[in-house]
């Protein structure tokens, strides 16, 4: 299926607290995306690090969501597990508490086949009936969807597209290729946004965008409306802020950035610990370069 959402999806990052989901800061991150014309908020995302989260945690954080969204933007759960069974679960869940559509991570660590592949988007989309996005990000999960799988996974009915985090242009452009008439390509690499847009990827899900919501929005919308010059110039100013986000994994950058423009968006969850002194010196430094009022 093609056209769930267009433009810019944030992959939001989760502002926790010693008890749990600070949810006052979370509405926050919230309106500031709707502020900032964002079309889709990814929650429970790489971003939002599910992975460290109990089900009841992310089930309480879909409800509020949804309710605290209200219709102003497409919402999209994370559902992916290296588990099949508990992606389902996930995915039923996330139906249920109304979300727009899904994105759901390769499997990790189990390193499934090509066919595997195959098989567990199947199983996900089957037991839903809402739009679900694949996700392609191999530096992670160790697993990758070549395009010529991703050709078959596109032609399961409500397979929305993917979100293609695997770093190689190549590889994007012959997946975009191959589906182009069956689902949408979506950047999840803030580096290759412009040029992934620029060969036809119909929108972006940006971990740059939880810091400038607006100006992820305006470059889909300049490439969008052929204005490639203005593009390339927007997407000049952008990259090395992008680039500093990923100075240490993410989400301890975009984390430390939020937190110096005035949101309460704490640390990662343990296995993942403060961003690094040096490191936060570049990503400051990035920040006010690009004209950001830094509260370091």
């Amino acid at each position: 299926m093609k056209g769930f959402f267009q433009g810019s999806a944030t992959a939001l990052i989760t502002p926790f607290h010693e008890t749990g989901v600070n949810y006052e800061a979370l509405g926050q991150l919230i309106e500031h995306q709707i502020a900032g014309g964002t079309d889709a908020i990814v929650f429970l995302g790489t971003t939002g690090e599910p992975s460290t989260m109990s089900f009841e945690e992310e089930h309480i954080l879909m409800e509020y969501a949804v309710k605290k969204v209200n219709g102003r933007a497409k919402v999209i759960f994370g559902c992916g597990s290296n588990n099949t069974a508990d992606a389902v679960m996930t995915a039923q869940k996330a139906e249920y508490y109304g979300a727009d559509g899904l994105l759901a991570v390769t499997p990790y660590y189990n390193k499934c086949t090509q066919n595997g592949l195959v098989a567990y988007y199947k199983a996900i989309c089957e037991a839903v009936s809402i739009p679900v996005i694949a996700y392609n990000v191999p530096g992670r999960t160790g697993v990758e969807i070549q395009p010529a799988t991703m050709a078959k996974i596109a032609q399961i009915p409500n397979i929305a597209g993917i979100k293609d985090a695997g770093g190689n242009m190549s590889k994007t452009m012959e997946t975009i290729r191959l589906v182009r008439d069956k689902c949408d390509v979506y950047s999840g690499e803030d580096a290759l946004n412009f040029p992934i847009l620029a060969v036809g990827g119909a929108g972006v899900i940006s971990v740059l965008s939880n810091i400038v919501p607006d100006k992820v929005k305006e470059l889909c919308t300049l490439v969008k409306d052929c204005k490639l010059a203005e593009a390339a110039a927007l997407n000049d100013k952008l990259l090395p802020l992008a680039n500093a986000c990923f100075v240490e994994v993410n989400p301890i950058p975009v984390k430390e950035a939020m937190n110096l423009i005035g949101f309460n968006a704490g640390v990662p969850r343990a296995p993942l610990t403060k961003i690094e002194d040096a490191n936060r010196e570049k990503l400051v430094t990035a920040m006010r370069n690009f004209g950001l009022e830094v509260k370091a």
